[in-house]
């Protein structure tokens, strides 16, 4: 039985050659549509992902300021200052935390030869590699030995070794900070920078010589990463303890900034998941339009072949077998104009290659541009959607021929 339906399918559409040809063009070029728009928004939420990896996703940033609410006697105005034993505290009572590192920085004139420049030097735990996301091009990064000796080891970004250096190898190099001698251990790679952000030009020197350049009593902020998919609630857990430590009202927002770098993650997250359902409904609307087609080219069909389903009728063909006869032949229609469509977007998303995003407002940030991506779960999707407009489209045809009354079909010229 279905070998007959395919072959009184591929007889109908050899038949009308031409027609089914444009049909066919129609039908691939709407579910072209469909697998491309949804690629771009893979593509767009890839970009996004890419861009926040850059800076660390799972990444907690906390900034002292001055309260503005009353709390434990004392006036608003109060001055919040960190110290190492936040850095306790927080890792006492918050076991969500990886890593976590105190920063102090400060802008230093650092020296090369006859070169000087002014770049942020900024003292770290050896950990803040990883809750910065920081990637070596070359070298290595400062250890826990180093922080234990107070070593005079730097590690520098690239923009730094650029100016510094140009085209000279600058690890094993000596460079001052403020007069002070360091030696240079590592290079990073570069990383995504907008406008004249300084983030590759900053130099990581151990927190505990970065005594020796700045008093590192007081904290500048406290960094780091966690492993909880409850941010929120890790975040309110932060700001509990410190407000427990240094007697400020937990509702005082304004005392302690917290950038949470996962809310943002989430805001593009509900972004990308809107712009694929936008572009998934505009890609079904523009398949529906060949779906248009394909409906009225077999309407055609039908009252072109009402005789011959008149004859068919008579020979006792019962009414399923001609709903079948005709909608196979528009599915089949509907699925090898989808196949042509699915290598049709392959072929576009090749050929396209990347799109500009975030390189054009950031250096090095060819990551965050869009790439057209077909995902399985693209392709599934796309095939859903078609598989659903080729029965609509074809449906209507096949019960329309099904219907017919015999003895008019046979009277029918």
């Amino acid at each position: 039985m279905f070998r007959d339906l395919l072959s009184e399918a591929y007889g109908a559409m050899r038949h009308n050659r031409r027609r089914t040809a444009l049909t066919m063009l129609g039908m691939a070029w709407g579910i072209a549509t469909v697998v491309i728009l949804l690629a771009y928004g893979n593509g767009f939420g890839r970009a996004c992902e890419a861009i926040f990896a850059n800076f660390g996703t799972k990444l907690m940033i906390l900034i002292p300021e001055r309260t503005s609410m009353q709390a434990g006697g004392q006036k608003a105005g109060q001055q919040i200052r960190f110290t190492l034993d936040d850095i306790d505290t927080l890792t006492t009572n918050l076991p969500q935390i990886t890593h976590i590192t105190p920063e102090v920085d400060k802008q230093c004139n650092v020296q090369f030869d006859d070169r000087t420049y002014t770049f942020n030097i900024t003292g770290d735990y050896p950990n803040v590699e990883s809750v910065r996301a920081l990637k070596l091009g070359s070298g290595r990064f400062y250890n826990l030995q180093d922080e234990m000796q107070r070593a005079h080891v730097a590690v520098i970004g690239s923009e730094s070794k650029a100016k510094l250096f140009s085209g000279r190898e600058a690890l094993g190099q000596r460079i001052r900070v403020d007069g002070i001698s360091f030696e240079v251990i590592g290079i990073l790679s570069a990383k995504m920078q907008e406008g004249d952000d300084d983030i590759n030009r900053v130099v990581y020197i151990p927190f505990t010589t970065m005594s020796e350049i700045k008093d590192t009593h007081y904290l500048d902020s406290i960094w780091f990463n966690y492993e909880t998919p409850y941010y929120d609630r890790l975040e309110q857990g932060a700001r509990s303890v410190l407000a427990t430590q240094h007697k400020f009202d937990v509702t005082d927002r304004r005392a302690v900034r917290i950038f949470n770098l996962m809310e943002q993650v989430h805001q593009f997250e509900v972004i990308t998941i809107g712009l694929k359902i936008l572009l998934g409904f505009i890609g079904t609307l523009t398949l529906g339009i060949g779906g248009v087609g394909l409906m009225n080219i077999m309407l055609v069909s039908v009252t072109q072949r009402t005789r011959e389903i008149g004859v068919e009728k008579a020979l006792g063909a019962r009414r399923g077998d001609i709903l079948f006869q005709f909608l196979a032949e528009s599915l089949a229609i509907t699925f090898i104009g989808g196949l042509l469509g699915i290598l049709l977007a392959y072929f576009i998303s090749i050929s396209v290659g990347r799109l500009t995003l975030y390189s054009a407002i950031a250096k090095n940030a060819e990551a965050g541009d869009i790439r057209l991506i077909i995902a399985p779960g693209t392709v599934i999707v796309a095939t859903l959607i078609l598989t659903f407009v080729g029965l609509v489209s074809g449906m209507i045809p096949a019960l329309r021929a099904s219907r017919l009354d015999p003895i008019e079909a046979l009277r029918y010229e």
